[in-house]
């Protein structure tokens, strides 16, 4: 498989796009290339990098994010591997609207798992679409900042670009 892998500006660092050609298979930061590696070969076993362009309308959406249109990337296509556990979270995660968040308890039940909140934060942590598939929007049940993959400073920042108030 041939993956494409763009670098993009963003108030928060360097952005590492990773796409197919149609969806995105990928999206960290700079910083964390090795963890970005390591998702990739998981989801998508073999596979050639090239440095290249990203489609047009998924580099234009996550550029019109960070520039205010924080509903810009809901429609965005994403291709995931992972267990059907993990791909019920993310596809969970993306029904958090913008500018809201979620519990992991409130996760857990809007995916039919009420008691599997423990294994919706393993599944959370464990996406390899940052921002596209909002993990950043999961706060701990007392309304607290919990763990997020880029850094608590940018899961602040991205809260804070969605409007949400933070304590």
């Amino acid at each position: 498989m041939k993956l494409t892998l763009e670098k993009l500006p963003s108030p928060i660092g360097t952005i590492l796009l990773v796409c197919d050609g149609e969806a995105i298979r990928a999206l960290d930061f700079e910083d964390f290339e090795p963890r970005v590696m390591r998702l990739l070969r998981h989801h998508c076993g073999d596979f050639e990098l090239v440095s290249g362009k990203a489609p047009r309308a998924i580099a234009a959406a996550i550029g019109n994010y960070f520039d205010g249109d924080i509903r810009a990337t809901d429609k965005l296509p994403t291709v995931t591997r992972g267990t059907d556990f993990q791909r019920k979270v993310w596809a969970g995660l993306r029904k958090i609207p913008a500018g809201k968040t979620w519990s992991y308890g409130d996760l857990a039940k809007h995916i039919d798992r009420p008691r599997a909140c423990r294994a919706v934060g393993l599944a959370n942590g464990s996406n390899p679409i940052a921002i596209v598939v909002p993990c950043h929007r999961v706060i701990g049940a007392n309304g607290t900042l919990t763990g997020y993959g880029g850094g608590m400073s940018r899961k602040r920042w991205l809260l804070r670009h969605e409007g949400v108030t933070i304590a």
